[in-house]
């Protein structure tokens, strides 16, 4: 395989962070992108005894100047971008009446812009060899977007219909630019320390949980494989189902359930940290705090090819069925 320089948003922790490692792992050039230098440090000494060339950038992926000359930086400093990994995002948890609308703004423009500010900056430069690999993150497909996150749930959502976009933009002028969509289920992270918090009481995540090498694995599925999108988990095939046929039902559940199955019952303090403006101080890595809740082994990752053959499948049953009955 010719040598991949990886850039990496959010990869100081979480995701970002396993994403990092797993594609030192095979072989890449790492450029990691953060607001947070220590924490960007570390990860990037943990690349390093792997003897992975890195380069670290402290960037606020909100600002897309600043992202596009983070890109030059690399190009200049590793090599020709070839992988862009979006992993960076923010958020603000609580019911929408309750939220300042400078907060929303600004974890919009983190979640969703950075991603769009990352996407045209690895663009500029893939288009100039008409080759590369985009890997956006969206949120696996629920009940219905659960409650209290309608400002994440609004900007994956932009994400997902930004990258979709792209594609046949992409394919228009003939470039063999790939854009992938790896939709995630609830990842251990420590997102739900410094995830600004207006409910309360601690947050936990929502149905099962992944350790963020699952994540991780997924994104480089997505890359290397070319795959157009990967679902992890079959959890988000039922649940679509169910929102689908039953949305009455879908909303009075998440109106009691999707409460209680995200909040703890501790309360918190009211001067806890997060990172919607600022960065968060400490050794923050991958793993979050729910080590003990997580599903240990790998779980279905489902393709667009998966279902590309599931559609052509039952279209064929369909028909055969149409012809057996016609012939009756």
């Amino acid at each position: 395989m010719p040598q991949q320089v990886a850039v990496i948003t959010g990869a100081g922790a979480g995701i970002g962070r396993a994403t990092a490692r797993t594609l030192g792992r095979a072989g890449c050039d790492v450029a990691l992108l953060g607001r947070n230098r220590d924490r960007l440090n570390d990860a990037a000494a943990e690349l390093r005894e792997l003897n992975v060339r890195t380069h670290i950038v402290c960037v606020d992926v909100a600002d897309a100047k600043a992202v596009d000359q983070a890109a030059e930086e690399i190009e200049e400093t590793l090599g020709a971008i070839t992988l862009w990994i979006n992993c960076a995002g923010a958020s603000v948890t609580g019911q929408v009446a309750a939220l300042d609308a400078d907060e929303i703004r600004r974890a919009t423009e983190v979640t969703y812009l950075g991603t769009v500010n990352g996407t045209r900056a690895a663009l500029t430069r893939m288009r100039r060899r008409g080759h590369g690999t985009i890997v956006n993150l969206d949120r696996l497909a629920s009940l219905r977007p659960p409650p209290l996150q309608a400002v994440e749930n609004g900007a994956r959502a932009a994400v997902r219909a930004f990258s979709e976009s792209i594609r046949p933009e992409i394919l228009h002028d003939g470039d063999r630019i790939h854009i992938a969509l790896v939709h995630l289920p609830s990842i251990n992270t420590p997102r739900f320390s410094w995830t600004r918090n207006h409910t309360g009481k601690r947050l936990k995540p929502m149905g099962p949980v992944y350790e963020p090498e699952i994540a991780a694995e997924a994104i480089c599925r997505a890359a290397f494989g070319r795959e157009r999108d990967i679902w992890v988990g079959l959890s988000g095939v039922r649940n679509w189902a169910l929102a689908t046929f039953l949305p009455g039902l879908s909303d009075r559940w998440l109106s009691g359930k999707g409460y209680a199955k995200q909040m703890e019952k501790t309360p918190v303090a009211g001067n806890e940290p997060d990172d919607l403006y600022e960065t968060v101080p400490g050794a923050y890595a991958a793993h979050g705090r729910f080590d003990m809740i997580t599903r240990k082994g790998m779980p279905l990752l489902l393709t667009s090819r998966h279902a590309q053959l599931a559609t052509v499948t039952g279209l064929m049953g369909i028909v055969l069925l149409a012809l057996r009955r016609r012939r009756d």
